[in-house]
């Protein structure tokens, strides 16, 4: 056999080109490896040592504590108490029965609930919220593997339920829910700290390397114009009233017409800002557990919204006869009245089709107009609306703010239900000038008042002055003066002289005081529907008349029994006023 060896010559791909390609394809992707590397490196070398951090820190919270809340004269209303946080790391945990015994006993949990969070994987288990601060370093004593006690904030609230309508409260996460706590949360809140710690690949923490923290800032602290004093027999006359009267609610507003400060604000029954959620009867006292066992989700709910509510702001009302306050500042501002203009009452009024009585269905007979403010005759101030007319008469609604809200600083404030101007006829007008068909809050009503009686200027009702942080080196001032005019000042005046005559010899004497000038209304005014039997009472008063600093309204809520507001409100306002005169008198 002959064998022939044949030489083949790649003429595509000769030995000396591959080797060059092969250099160069080495060359390309080692530039390409240091480049990547470079960029790494340097230009992402920050996110990457962030996910380095992620996997070998472990971050906790340290919770602010949240600013607190003060009455004017630096007494504390809403404080902080110190509590703990405990949770497991599962990684951590060296003797898992030890854990699960020590902290079921010490917190009151069963073993069973603790054993499923200490066997989870996960990087963290919280075991148990708002811890009081003996059973946290009971806990820390143990020194166990794997267990944090940390230290947290829960709210708390000196006067139980003092104040609770205007407080508020927060929840679990100490975050505003209601009133204040809410409506200031944001400087209320502060700043949380952390505490960074570092771990193996396991997620054991590495005790040599130590820990990083960075300290919480407080929330600013939070100073009311409220007075807890004056609140607190503000309270006590409510409560007291709501009693007598087995009434739904008592409220009770205390203001300075000068600037719009509120001294107090009850609204009766209040409830415990300790135990927020604990519901109670309107009579008092707690559910039993067999009540509330009885009651859907729903129904519990209910019934916890409807004790929240803050009628003096939440809730619409019809105002009866203390809005003839308005219907006086408006007839004689527009001059279709004088004080001393003479009005005939026979008892009722004739309007359209309509038979409208006044209270005293008799009838006052021959009167002057400041008479019957003092006698709250119906038919003299009917006839006052129907002189202005509606145009007239909603241009001074629309000059005094009624229709506008007053802008306090509590969330959830309701607006006035009104009759637009196109719907109002002779029936209408007649009613609204003594406070019927239309609604709006006892707030809206008491401020309107205050501006038609303090020389005719706007203001602002609130409740916070200022906020400051934990170093007093940073302030927050809450300015509301309001110098817009509402009313001529002579008219202003002329109003309070005619108010002083209604408490001095008319249908307000029980809400007079002796070596005071008293000025004010009463009202007593069926609910809807008309012949039901159920009325609200009221009563607004003021002092000294010459230059007005306390305003006062009282409103019982379907009083039993003898139910006039000159009987029911006024000497509950001449009550306030007598006790809490020397004492503004002494302190402002």
């Amino acid at each position: 056999m002959q064998v022939v060896f044949v030489k083949q010559e790649n003429a595509k791909y000769p030995v000396k080109l591959r080797a060059l390609i092969f250099l160069a394809a080495v060359l390309i992707g080692m530039t390409a490896v240091t480049v990547r590397i470079i960029w790494l490196m340097v230009w992402q070398s920050e996110y990457y040592e962030e996910e380095a951090n992620d996997v070998q820190q472990r971050e906790r919270a340290i919770k602010a504590a949240r600013g607190e809340i003060y009455d004017r004269n630096g007494i504390l209303l809403a404080g902080n108490r110190t509590v703990c946080t405990v949770s497991v790391v599962h990684n951590q945990v060296e003797k898992p029965e030890e854990v699960i015994v020590s902290l079921s006993s010490v917190l009151g949990l069963s073993e069973e609930k603790v054993r499923t969070k200490v066997e989870k994987r996960s990087s963290r288990e919280i075991i148990a919220v708002n811890v009081d601060k003996e059973l946290g370093d009971q806990i820390r004593g143990f020194h166990l593997k794997g267990v944090k006690v940390d230290e947290d904030y829960k709210r708390y609230y000196p006067g139980g339920n003092l104040a609770s309508k205007i407080l508020g409260f927060t929840g679990g996460d100490n975050q505003g829910i209601l009133g204040l706590e809410v409506q200031y949360d944001e400087i209320l809140q502060g700043k949380n700290g952390i505490i960074l710690t570092t771990t193996d690949a396991s997620g054991t923490e590495l005790e040599d390397k130590g820990e990083i923290r960075v300290e919480p800032e407080s929330g600013y602290d939070l100073h009311l114009t409220l007075d807890s004093d004056v609140q607190a027999f503000a309270q006590q006359t409510a409560e007291r009233l709501k009693e007598e009267k087995s009434a739904i609610h008592v409220s009770i507003l205390v203001m300075n017409p000068q600037n719009g400060e509120l001294y107090a604000m009850a609204d009766v029954p209040e409830y415990d800002l300790n135990h927020p959620f604990v519901l109670y009867h309107d009579s008092g006292g707690p559910y039993s557990e067999d009540e509330l066992a009885a009651m859907t989700e729903k129904e519990k709910s209910d019934l916890r919204n409807r004790m929240w509510r803050n009628f003096c702001i939440n809730d619409t009302y019809e105002p009866g006869s203390t809005f003839k306050i308005i219907t006086m500042a408006a007839g004689l501002s527009a001059g279709v009245v004088t004080p001393e203009d003479r009005f005939y009452c026979p008892g009722y009024r004739i309007v359209e089709d309509r038979r409208i009585r006044c209270h005293k269905t008799t009838g006052h007979g021959s009167e002057s107009f400041t008479e019957g403010a003092m006698n709250s005759c119906n038919p003299v101030f009917m006839e006052v609306g129907l002189r202005m007319g509606p145009s007239v008469f909603m241009k001074y609604i629309r000059q005094f703010q009624i229709l506008e809200k007053t802008g306090v600083d509590l969330p959830g404030e309701a607006a006035t239900i009104m009759h637009s101007l196109k719907n109002i006829g002779e029936v209408e007008l007649a009613t609204m000038s003594f406070g019927q068909s239309f609604q709006l809050t006892p707030l809206r009503h008491l401020t309107t008042i205050c501006s038609l009686i303090n020389g005719g200027r706007q203001i602002i009702p609130h409740l916070a002055v200022y906020a400051e942080n934990e170093k007093k080196d940073q302030v927050i001032f809450y300015d509301r003066e309001s110098e817009e005019p509402v009313l001529e000042e002579e008219i202003s005046s002329t109003v309070r002289t005619i108010l002083e005559a209604v408490v001095a010899e008319g249908g307000g004497k029980r809400a007079y005081i002796e070596g005071y000038r008293i000025g004010g209304k009463t009202a007593t005014s069926e609910k809807l529907p008309r012949g039901n039997g159920k009325y609200i009472s009221s009563f607004i008063g003021f002092t000294p008349v010459d230059n007005p600093t306390l305003a006062v309204l009282v409103l019982v809520n379907e009083p039993e029994g003898i139910y006039y507001g000159g009987t029911v409100c006024a000497p509950a306002a001449a009550e306030i006023m007598g006790n809490i005169l020397p004492y503004i008198e002494e302190r402002y």
